[in-house]
């Protein structure tokens, strides 16, 4: 649950951003510019005074530490997928669990950005005029009806936005109940079947099951990025789960190009054949479920990682050691280490200072929603 709301911030970032820069540029427009330069100047300053103080307000509880008056709940069971051991960075290069995990990130977010890519124009060309009460096709409609069609897709973005990062919060809070391979396997499974379930709802010309399908499927792709940190907590140790972790987003870069080239070659070579518009988007949605298919496959291959590769008690009290001491090198003004929980009026204030951009975010994304339901 903790890096779901932690990695909500990417998409809460976007959501905050977007409407900010169109609000900003609207405010500096003037008859000799769009005020694109001051706009960049003013996010600038506010990222500046975001990101300084939540890097200032860092604080690592010493190890050890627990909160007062806690007591650990007793455990149920045993999950043979969590260990007790920690992997060392420079031997994670050679462990095929880590490149299984590489693979399971990259088929759900090569899928995943491929959906994103093409939401607005798949939906614009699917169902054509029947976004706006009219029985045309996408090549009909005239200028006026193609801005109207385009402002209910800009409301379909505006939703799948909400479903991206309300389900990093979502998966990853499940996944603690669930576990982490089972949440990745409902990922694939439920995933592939929706996917594959997209051309029939277009052919028949259902936008609710067209929608629902992509909606979940958005809410998967921000949950497989939450909570994937806490599957490497669980199969490499804590140690050093951010520099294990720092290595695994190669995957999301190279899903990055992947996906948008996959779909944009199937897109244009299906055109060049002279298929319909509404329907050259189904070979894609199948090429999309073959990479979930092998994002199962890898996910079920996964074990346990072999006591070989963790750290001796030796090599892990050096590794802490030296972790305490960069800490302590690299801090600037209190301590990032800390004996202490934070005084309550300091966690208010922080989730003031996040909570309140955020809920002005959701409601201009809310206002764009609306469109789409109009």
């Amino acid at each position: 649950m903790a890096t779901g709301m932690a990695i909500m911030g990417f998409g809460g970032g976007a959501m905050i951003g977007s409407p900010l820069a169109a609000e900003l540029m609207k405010t500096f427009a003037s008859s000799t510019g769009v005020g694109v330069w001051q706009t960049f100047v003013v996010m600038a300053l506010v990222y500046f005074v975001f990101m300084i103080g939540g890097a200032l307000g860092y604080r690592v509880p010493a190890t050890g530490w627990k909160p007062e008056g806690w007591t650990p709940p007793a455990v149920q069971g045993s999950n043979v997928m969590i260990t007790y051991g920690h992997v060392h960075v420079k031997k994670v290069w050679g462990i095929p669990q880590f490149w299984l995990v590489w693979m399971v990130l990259c088929m759900n977010v090569s899928a995943g950005i491929g959906v994103i890519g093409m939401a607005s124009p798949m939906l614009q060309e699917v169902f054509g005029g029947g976004l706006i009460g009219l029985d045309k096709k996408y090549l009909e409609l005239d200028k006026v009806q193609l801005a109207a069609i385009a402002g209910v897709a800009a409301g379909f973005t505006a939703l799948l936005s909400l479903f991206n990062i309300g389900g990093r919060f979502f998966w990853a809070s499940l996944s603690d109940k669930l576990g982490r391979k089972m949440t990745y396997v409902v990922f694939f499974v439920l995933g592939g079947l929706l996917y594959a379930s997209i051309p029939a709802s277009a052919a028949a010309g259902s936008k609710l099951l067209f929608v629902a399908a992509v909606c979940v499927i958005l809410s998967m792709y921000g949950g497989g990025f939450a909570t994937v940190p806490a599957y490497l907590a669980d199969l490499f140790g804590t140690q050093m789960v951010g520099a294990i972790h720092g290595r695994l987003l190669t995957a999301w870069a190279t899903a990055g190009i992947l996906g948008p080239v996959v779909v944009n070659y199937m897109r244009e070579y299906q055109l060049g054949l002279g298929l319909p518009r509404e329907q050259v988007y189904n070979q894609t949605m199948y090429i999309l479920v073959s990479m979930l298919v092998i994002g199962l496959i890898c996910n079920l291959m996964i074990r346990p990682v072999d006591a070989k590769h963790f750290m001796s008690k030796a090599e892990l009290a050096e590794e802490k050691r030296l972790a305490h001491e960069r800490n302590a090198a690299g801090d600037i003004g209190p301590s990032t280490q800390s004996y202490h929980a934070s005084p309550v009026i300091w966690v208010v204030l922080a989730w003031t200072a996040v909570g309140v951009p955020l809920a002005w975010g959701v409601y201009k994304t809310l206002i764009n929603v609306g469109k789409f339901f109009q």
